[in-house]
């Protein structure tokens, strides 16, 4: 096979002709020459269109895609990736694909990366320690991709142990490592802070908070911001109801809440704490908004059909998941390392009928 020829197959490509049983006629690859005789053009003509790259006309370009499509012609992919030094494969390191933010940004990865003519690989690490992260950088680290987006605590990557694969692109996603990475994030300060202004503007005294874990970042930067716009304000500060995502934490969050006479106002950290917050208060016979004004965060699909629709912050996860893949293709066709920083994504007030005025 000639390297300077990728779409030349070379133990890969599809076959053409003869039944593939014993005595039968052993099938011929279709190669480009094929494509270019039946299309009428030349293998140069071929190559571009395979490799996307400009220069070819509309319709020569789809002259040549029929031709491909009839004779059933695949590019070699491997002799692609020994030519250019690329495999056209994100890969994907993540915690788990239950929680609403990261499977919606998993969701935007694979579709923005396809746009881009890219596919992606994904390793889920079931239980969040050194050992498994170790793991599956290791296995990351022996299959053909060009970058590695991680969505995952930063602090399990502190450890001498946990090496990024040598020469491997690097994003990450959720996390307060933009001094060693590349990372991109939902604003989860202006967001959180906007929500609890939200509530101090419609006249409560001061807000409640139902935290998310300790160990999250997106949690604790929205607790943080919670207890500041508090103390900027002059406002008391009740202590903080601690859940881990779940409805169920939200759920006792909320029984506890519903014993405070004098709690007018709930910032949940997220939408499914909101949505068990928002049970416990109605079987407790606390009227929502009538006498506690809830506000969640994420701006889950369902969030807009609870009883009632939920005030919220909306985070764009499409938009965290393109730039995740922009900021790694940039990087792939930089041929430079992880570039430190952080590319923070807006996130905006959703209300809706949640929140109110206290009415006393």
């Amino acid at each position: 096979m000639d390297l300077n020829d990728p779409e030349e197959p070379a133990g890969g490509g599809v076959h053409r002709g003869g039944s593939g049983i014993p005595g039968g006629r052993r099938k011929q690859r279709v190669s480009m020459a094929d494509v270019a005789e039946r299309a009428g053009v030349s293998s140069q003509t071929v190559s571009r269109v395979a490799n996307g790259r400009p220069g070819v006309v509309d319709s020569t370009r789809e002259q040549v895609l029929a031709a491909m499509r009839e004779l059933g012609y695949r590019p070699n992919s491997a002799a692609r990736a020994l030519r250019y030094g690329r495999f056209n494969t994100i890969g994907v390191i993540l915690f788990s694909l239950s929680s609403t933010g990261n499977s919606r940004t998993v969701e935007a990865i694979a579709t923005h990366a396809a746009a881009e003519g890219y596919a992606i690989t994904l390793i889920p690490v079931d239980v969040p320690t050194q050992d498994n992260v170790l793991g599956a950088f290791t296995r990351m680290g022996e299959l053909a991709v060009d970058a590695v987006i991680v969505i995952m605590e930063i602090r399990l990557l502190d450890t001498a142990t946990v090496q990024l694969p040598p020469g491997v692109h690097v994003v990450v996603v959720d996390s307060d490592a933009g001094d060693r990475y590349s990372v991109v994030d939902t604003d989860q300060t202006a967001g959180a802070r906007t929500a609890v202004r939200h509530l101090l503007d419609l006249g409560h005294r001061t807000v409640w908070h139902v935290t998310g874990p300790a160990t999250s970042f997106a949690g604790q930067r929205r607790t943080q911001a919670w207890r500041a716009v508090l103390e900027e304000a002059g406002r008391p500060v009740p202590a903080p109801l601690h859940g881990d995502w779940s409805a169920e934490s939200g759920y006792a969050a909320g029984l506890a809440l519903a014993r405070q006479p004098d709690c007018t106002a709930v910032f949940a950290a997220n939408d499914q704490m909101a949505l068990g917050l928002l049970r416990a208060l109605h079987e407790r016979g606390r009227a929502v908004p009538g006498d506690v004004s809830v506000v969640g965060f994420d701006d889950i699909p369902e969030a807009a059909y609870f009883v009632p629709p939920l005030t919220t912050v909306r985070q764009d996860f499409a938009e965290v998941g393109r730039r995740c893949v922009q900021g790694a293709l940039e990087q792939i066709h930089a041929q430079g390392g992880s570039r430190p920083g952080t590319d923070l994504v807006p996130a905006s007030l959703v209300v809706r009928r949640s929140t109110a005025a206290p009415t006393t």
